[in-house]
């Protein structure tokens, strides 16, 4: 068995659900002490971080990732215990197997063969870990970014190991996300007898015609390197249970994936305003996940490039697709990010699952990122 392949099932047999760490980084903080890494825990909470470095100044690199899993769902539905790593046709399973624990161990591997090549190397290499990324994402690496920013310490480039290949390990280059917004609104109306409607206000059929105009709307027309924005809503929920209940209160549950075009204070002043218009009486909370980013062409994202044509014979795609990660905390720092890693087809489902063939590719391909950032 190889290594990575090795590492990976131990840390898929910890069951690390968000934002359990399951005893994971401290596995890893272990082993990358032995490599010469000094290693420490930045926690918050009940969420676990560790920084782990080798090197000292010069240019920053830091490989990020995520410890933490999300919940397996209904466990008869998976062809095998998701909590026990399992090999079949080629294929590694378990939850996390994709997302993104075969990231992480390739993440060690590499650091480990990097360090071993290069003992006296440039620059300082660098390994990011936390349980609080497919959770709340308070405690985590937003926490982090805030602590280094406060402490001074720089990342100049930072590869996430997030699953962004779509058909192909490599196939695609995330360069930048979307920002994310969320919105809870609690329209209030009158509970009364459906038989007697002008003795009550029905919170539904108010909020209907604003949620028509906010959702028909067209947000703007992209921006370049990222598609349009739009918002989603996600949950609707009133009533008593009963049929002849005009209920008292609707909850609408919402979400804007936007681009640099917006700024969220922007988009909450536009919903407000819709709002008042239709002359609701409301509540609205907003959860601010992080404003979009996009790093430019330059060093990080043509030593990707050329690494993956190297290995691959082939240019990936670069875009700014997809949902969120934590390279959003890292990019404001004034980091050059990108986001590579498995393919995406299986992640947060039952069986879920890693190709073998592509597993034993990453450590390779997350040395030799490193080796042109930092020995070129």
């Amino acid at each position: 068995m190889s290594e990575v392949l090795a590492l990976t099932r131990d840390l898929i047999a910890r069951a690390s659900v968000t934002p359990d760490d399951a005893g994971c980084q401290a596995l890893l903080s272990d082993r990358l002490a032995r490599a010469g890494f000094q290693c420490r825990q930045i926690d918050f909470g009940e969420v676990k971080n560790l920084w782990a470095t080798h090197g000292q100044g010069g240019d920053v690199l830091c490989f990020l990732g995520h410890t933490d899993v999300v919940p397996p769902g209904p466990r008869e539905a998976w062809h095998s215990d998701p909590f026990e790593p399992t090999v079949r046709d080629g294929f590694l399973y378990g939850r996390g197997a994709a997302d993104m624990k075969s990231s992480v161990a390739a993440f060690v591997l590499a650091l480990e063969q990097f360090v071993a090549a290069h003992p006296d190397h440039p620059g300082t290499l660098a390994l990011l870990l936390t349980s609080d990324e497919e959770g709340d994402a308070i405690d985590g690496v937003r926490r982090v970014a805030e602590h280094f920013r406060a402490t001074g310490q720089r990342i100049d480039f930072c590869v996430t190991g997030e699953p962004s290949s779509k058909e192909l390990l490599g196939d695609l280059l995330r360069v930048g996300r979307r920002g994310t917004l969320s919105g809870k609104l609690t329209v209030r109306g009158i509970q009364g007898h459906v038989a007697y409607p002008e003795k009550a206000r029905n919170p539904i059929h108010q909020a209907l015609p604003a949620l028509a105009e906010l959702t028909a709307r067209t947000w703007d027309e992209g921006y370049p390197e990222f598609p349009a924005s739009s918002l989603q809503v996600s949950n609707i929920h009133a009533g008593t249970g009963a049929n002849n209940v005009i209920p008292g209160h609707c909850e609408v549950a919402f979400n804007f994936r936007y681009n640099p075009g917006w700024r969220a204070e922007a988009l909450e002043r536009e919903v407000h305003a819709v709002l008042d218009r239709h002359g609701l009486e409301y509540d609205l909370r907003w959860h601010r996940g992080g404003e979009p980013f996009l790093t430019a062409d330059g060093r990080l994202r043509a030593a990707v490039r050329a690494v993956l044509q190297e290995h691959f014979g082939a240019a990936p795609e670069e875009n700014t697709g997809g949902g969120t990660s934590d390279a959003r905390f890292i990019a404001p720092l004034g980091a050059e990010v990108v986001e590579l890693g498995p393919v995406n087809a299986s992640i947060h489902k039952v069986n879920e699952r890693i190709a073998l063939d592509e597993l034993e590719r990453l450590p390779a391909l997350y040395r030799a990122i490193a080796e042109r950032l930092l020995l070129a």
